[in-house]
């Protein structure tokens, strides 16, 4: 009988954990040059996680701002197979987005290391 049950179990959280577990998942941290090729191939969409006030001082040509603290709550404007570049002031809170857009199903992200205190090149 203790042998069924634990085989039952292990069935079980077998079962769970391949439910939930999100192996094509990726997040590639990124340089800013690698986050220029990306943009330049247009192999992804830019995620801004900055504030308004942030993103309105200057950020990469067509990013979307998303600010950090309503990421979870707006996941559903989000297409779960798009490639998504995650950007931030320092590469602090677009490395919090990008485990969070991970963790909700979200196959392809790139975190951009450094952030805008680094990013050279155009922005609006």
């Amino acid at each position: 009988m203790k042998k069924k049950v634990l085989l039952i179990l292990i069935i079980l959280v077998a079962i769970l954990s391949a439910c939930t577990s999100n192996e094509n998942a990726t997040i590639v941290d990124v340089s800013v040059d690698e986050a220029k090729d990306l943009l330049d191939d247009e192999e992804v969409v830019v995620l801004d996680v900055r504030t308004i006030e942030e993103y309105s001082q200057g950020h990469i040509p067509n990013a979307q701002l998303l600010p950090l603290q309503e990421l979870e709550a707006r996941l559903s404007e989000l297409n779960e197979d798009q490639k998504y570049l995650v950007v931030c002031r320092s590469g602090n809170r677009s490395a919090q987005a990008s485990t969070i857009l991970i963790q909700n199903g979200f196959q392809n992200i790139y975190n951009m290391t450094g952030g805008m205190n680094n990013w050279p090149y155009e922005v609006k």
